[in-house]
């Protein structure tokens, strides 16, 4: 058996192409108490059965930010694993909320890709990365830029 590579790339991107993600996680209370404890986000909405049962979505809504967290490391094994950095991130859009014991699924789309004018063994990717829940409901979007190695320039 080969053991899992962690990421691609650059070369390995083709702009266009859907990365369906093998990996997802189930949030659950214990997930979304820990983050709100670590963020110091005490906000009743993600912390207070009684107050959200009184409330709009009528139970506790999972911080957007530990969704977002989520979505992105949900990438890493595909996206970017062999990454040198992080440049940018844009546009994340909370589309629907989500809930503890909902399960969280991520594909991503690349969207271009430029190899670098300074460095010879590196290039950009532009992604747009879409969570979704278990009930394929679109959850959270947003685009990053990444930089990543170029195969044959050093591990």
């Amino acid at each position: 058996m080969e053991a899992n590579k962690m990421g691609h790339y650059f070369e390995d991107f083709v702009i266009g192409e859907v990365i369906q993600h093998c990996q997802s996680k189930t949030i659950f209370e214990s997930d979304n108490n820990l983050f709100s404890m670590l963020t110091m986000n005490h906000h009743p909405v993600h912390t207070n059965l009684d107050y959200c049962q009184s409330n709009q979505h009528g139970q506790i809504l999972v911080p957007g930010t530990l969704v977002f967290c989520l979505a992105v490391h949900l990438t890493v094994m595909d996206v970017s694993g062999k990454a040198i950095a992080n440049l940018a991130y844009e546009n994340i859009d909370h589309l629907h909320p989500t809930f503890i014991n909902d399960t969280l699924y991520s594909r991503t789309t690349v969207l271009d890709k430029t190899e670098s004018k300074s460095k010879n063994d590196r290039g950009v990717i532009y992604v747009e990365t879409v969570g979704s829940n278990q009930n394929g409901i679109d959850v959270i979007r947003f685009r990053r830029k990444i930089l990543i190695k170029k195969r044959n320039h050093g591990a």
